[in-house]
Parts: C-alpha cells; sequence; structure tokens
C-alpha cells in the first residue's frame, strides 16, 4: 500500500563552517534545532525518519530511524535525499528538510504540496528572500533510481542541476519577522539570534 507523505531530515553534512559537529545539536534560544525541527516536521508528514552519517547512537533520544547516506565520500545532500527516497519507497512523496533550519513554517508541506497538485510541477523547493533552498523541498519517491543514476554514474553534485531535468516550481515565503529558512552555517549565525 503507497502512503502519502514522509519526511527526512539531513543531518548527514560535516558542518566544516561550523566547526564540525552536529549543527542541529547546536541551540537557538535555549532548545536544539532538530528539537525544534522535529516539533515544526512531524505534524506535516505521515513519518519521519533522520538522515546522519557517523555514530547514531547521538540522536537515539529523538525516537526516529536513522539511514546513513548510501554513497560513500560525503557527496552532499543530494546522498542524503536518496538515502531517504529509498529507505521511503511506500510514500509517494518525501519532504527533506535539513537540521540546521530552526524556524521553518508551520505550512511548508501544504504549500510545497499546491503546485504538484496543480500538475504545475513534479518537484517543488521552497524559495525566501531572494533565494532558492534547494534542499528544502518536496520530491516523489519514484525519482529514486534516476537520482542515484545522477550521483553515481554522472557524478552530478548540484541538486539544482538534477532538479532542472523535471517540472518543478519554487514557493516563495515571506521573511518578516524573520527569515522561515535561515538555517546556522557559522556559530556566529547562532549568536546573532
Amino acid at each position: 500500500m503507497t502512503m502519502d507523505i514522509a519526511g527526512v531530515l539531513l543531518a548527514g553534512g560535516l558542518a566544516t563552517r561550523m566547526g564540525g559537529g552536529d549543527k542541529g545539536l547546536k541551540t537557538v534560544q535555549g532548545r536544539r534545532i532538530i528539537d525544534r525541527v522535529i516539533e515544526t516536521v512531524q505534524p506535516q508528514v505521515d513519518h519521519l525518519i533522520l538522515n546522519a552519517n557517523g555514530e547514531v547512537a547521538r540522536f537515539s533520544d529523538l525516537g526516529l530511524d536513522v539511514v546513513p547516506d548510501r554513497i560513500s565520500g560525503h557527496p552532499g545532500p543530494m546522498a542524503g535525499i536518496l538515502a531517504g527516497m529509498e529507505a521511503l519507497p511506500d510514500y509517494r512523496y518525501m519532504l527533506s528538510v535539513p537540521t540546521d533550519t530552526p524556524f521553518l513554517p508551520d505550512d511548508l508541506v501544504r504549500r510545497l504540496r499546491e503546485p504538484i497538485d496543480a500538475g504545475r510541477a513534479v518537484i517543488t523547493i521552497a524559495h525566501s528572500d531572494g533565494y532558492d533552498h534547494p534542499v528544502i523541498g518536496l520530491w516523489p519517491t519514484k525519482l529514486a533510481a534516476d537520482l542515484r543514476r545522477a550521483l553515481v554514474e554522472k557524478d552530478m553534485r548540484k541538486l539544482k542541476k538534477w532538479i532542472a531535468r523535471y517540472s518543478y516550481e519554487t514557493v516563495s515565503w515571506d521573511v518578516d519577522p524573520i527569515d522561515p529558512f535561515f538555517n546556522a552555517n557559522k556559530p556566529e549565525d547562532l549568536d546573532s539570534l
């Protein structure tokens, strides 16, 4: 039986600009970013998993299944999206969000789904403040084999390049009072909040 929408939280990066470690385990306004992300995303999807590499015990308190990248060498967020798609084949769509975005909107899935339901797009990605956020997107899981080919056979590493092969639409959010897709890349990004 095919279910509707699952979600994957992307925590597979190396966080080199943050000085290493898991960005999602850093705190914003007294709470871990990953806890804020889960609280916002979990009610919007039918099932939620975490993509992370290395020792999974550091996430054991979250109560989520953890799936690693299935392509070696830390090839970036495309590998995390692929790991999610391959782990969730019984779902029609998969939402991906990074674990370093503490202010995600409550209407993320609903708004990303509108262009797909209207037949205008196969894939949708978030947009704010003049920027596309391709790692925050809604993907048909049936594209897993094509994404794997792009990564393995074509060594494609730019998510936007792969997305451009399909009909896609960006969905924009307002940035007032704060950009809902703000992400913490450097320690000073957290200090500013």
